[in-house]
């Protein structure tokens, strides 16, 4: 799995592609703990139940069916999130389907029960050039958690960061644009 810090790139990403009035703080900041909240399973562990169960680290949590049932859920609260209940759908599903995106383009652990419930299976991406991160900081705070921060600087934050730059740059395109077709001509105006 890459660490949590790199699976809120990419509701920055998302909200960097968005006017504020779209995606408000209180989306932002919810948005970034829902693509953290498939981890919390690793509480499962410490339950004694087994990685491979659909209840275990990178199960049910790591499936789309989840990130949509939150989805929905977040969605109800629109209204206190300031903004449309499709957009807070869209943007909780992808940040929460994200995480388990990110976690089966890891080079490490079970893959992630995409599909569940319709099935149990267990997904890796065809390319998995992210490095997996170890569980536990005692074991972060070595060697091998610098070598999981450059690889996810390269196949995380440098890709999140480039597509909400070119979304960013496709709404403001999009303003100048709108901007430009409702200015009045010159030709209209010396007719008035």
């Amino acid at each position: 799995m890459p660490t949590m810090m790199s699976h809120i790139a990419v509701p920055l990403a998302i909200r960097l592609g968005l006017r504020d009035s779209e995606m408000p703080r209180r989306l932002l900041l919810l948005a970034m703990f829902c693509s953290i909240l498939p981890d919390f399973d690793v509480v499962a562990f410490r339950l004694g139940i087994p990685y491979e169960s659909q209840w275990g680290h990178r199960g049910f949590t790591h499936s789309f069916f989840f990130a949509a049932l939150l989805g929905l859920m977040v969605s109800a609260f629109s209204q206190r999130l300031g903004t449309h209940p499709l957009l807070v759908f869209v943007v909780i599903f992808l940040s929460t389907a994200s995480h388990a995106l990110l976690d089966a383009a890891t080079n490490g652990g079970l893959g992630c029960a995409l599909f569940w419930p319709f099935t149990e299976q267990r997904y890796f991406l065809p390319w998995t050039p992210i490095a997996v991160s170890p569980i536990g900081i005692k074991n972060f705070l070595s060697e091998r958690g610098a070598v999981v921060l450059l690889s996810e600087f390269y196949w995380v934050w440098l890709p999140a960061m480039m597509m909400g730059l070119f979304f960013y740059a496709m709404g403001v395109l999009r303003l100048k644009m709108g901007a430009a077709a409702n200015k009045p001509s010159a030709a209209s105006d010396s007719t008035t």
